[in-house]
């Protein structure tokens, strides 16, 4: 939805179609827009399958197309949009790396990795999946981390005391569990969590993952490789600086990545090395509309928030108005 605020302030009119699974809160939001003023035909709602975001991609007139959502959907957009030329802007997904190094406040450092991977259910593009530890703490982090984790209250989204609610439909959960076992398969060990979690009524129909640690990981797997997009944390050992950032860079992903360190110079050495195009460094989720938010290498095109998203919703044009004679040097009267 962070789309629609740039959209509208630069006057253009549009076409929102959300998830067919998150049908509500566009019309929600619909209803607050209507609320403030904006005049009917503006902001338009449309429901519907993948069938109907093709038709919105493919319409003549539609000049611009925003999408979030999974690289293989972006991609397929982008093939339609090439037949007549739309801009486009995609924010995809991403696999993204967590360094934590040894001179680290090892608190903060788990605290970054709860948020980094359970937040929304782990259902958030920008999470941290792939938890680099450096070797001489991976087991002090990864007995906190476990500690934390398995504290997490699973429930009533609505309830204050809620930490982890629901996945967004019975689909998603089984390939979420797909993964954790295949993980396991391919040499994985599996901590705590990664079980469906049956709640009482009236959430009884809800599937609850509770939140799942993987360790003895190694790059090659699966679980490492491919988003999950699901309440699963993948704990990959490192020995040095360099080491940890090629392996960080080894991904078609782009999107964010975050650094635990109390040396600055450090710090500033990784961030400037890895391949995301947003880096928090001693924290992590952190979103700030301020700040421009987009992917580099397949997590997407364009950026959302900040003034630059202002670029992808406006045309530029450049108008000459000459008050004087022309200085013509092929005119020649004689």
């Amino acid at each position: 939805m962070l789309l629609v605020a740039p959209a509208l302030a630069c006057g253009n009119t549009m076409v929102y179609k959300p998830s067919e699974l998150t049908p509500l809160t566009a019309l929600a939001l619909a209803e607050l827009a209507t609320e403030a003023g904006i005049p009917r035909g503006v902001f338009n709602i449309v429901q519907g399958s993948g069938e109907t975001g093709k038709h919105l991609c493919c319409h003549p007139d539609v000049a611009k197309i925003s999408f979030t959502g999974s690289v293989q959907t972006g991609k397929n957009i982008l093939k339609l949009a090439a037949d007549d030329l739309k801009r486009v802007t995609l924010e995809l997904g991403g696999k993204n790396p967590l360094i934590i190094y040894d001179d680290c406040d090892l608190t903060n450092a788990v605290k970054g990795a709860l948020l980094a991977n359970f937040l929304s259910q782990g259902q958030v593009c920008s999470n941290g999946s792939r938890v680099f530890v450096q070797r001489s703490i991976v087991d002090r982090f990864t007995d906190e981390f476990v500690k934390a984790t398995t504290q997490l209250a699973i429930g009533d989204p609505l309830d204050n005391k809620t930490q982890v609610g629901a996945t967004v439909s019975k689909t998603h959960a089984e390939k979420v569990l797909a993964y954790i076992k295949q993980g396991v398969g391919e040499g994985a060990v599996q901590l705590c969590g990664g079980e469906r979690v049956h709640m009482p009524k009236p959430f009884q129909n809800g599937y609850f993952i509770s939140p799942c640690i993987l360790t003895n990981c190694h790059d090659e797997m699966t679980a490492v490789r491919e988003e999950i997009f699901g309440p699963v944390a993948t704990i990959l050992p490192f020995d040095t600086e360099e080491e940890v950032i090629h392996r960080a860079n080894q991904t078609p992903y782009g999107l964010s990545a975050g650094i635990f360190t109390n040396d600055l110079r450090k710090a500033h050495r990784t961030s400037n090395r890895l391949q995301s195009g947003t880096i928090w460094v001693n924290n992590f989720n952190v979103t700030p509309v301020e700040l421009p938010f987009g992917g580099f290498k397949q997590s997407g095109i364009g950026v959302e928030c900040s003034t630059e998203a202002i670029q992808c919703y406006t045309q530029l044009k450049s108008t000459y108005i000459e008050m004087n004679d022309i200085d013509c040097p092929l005119y020649n009267t004689q």
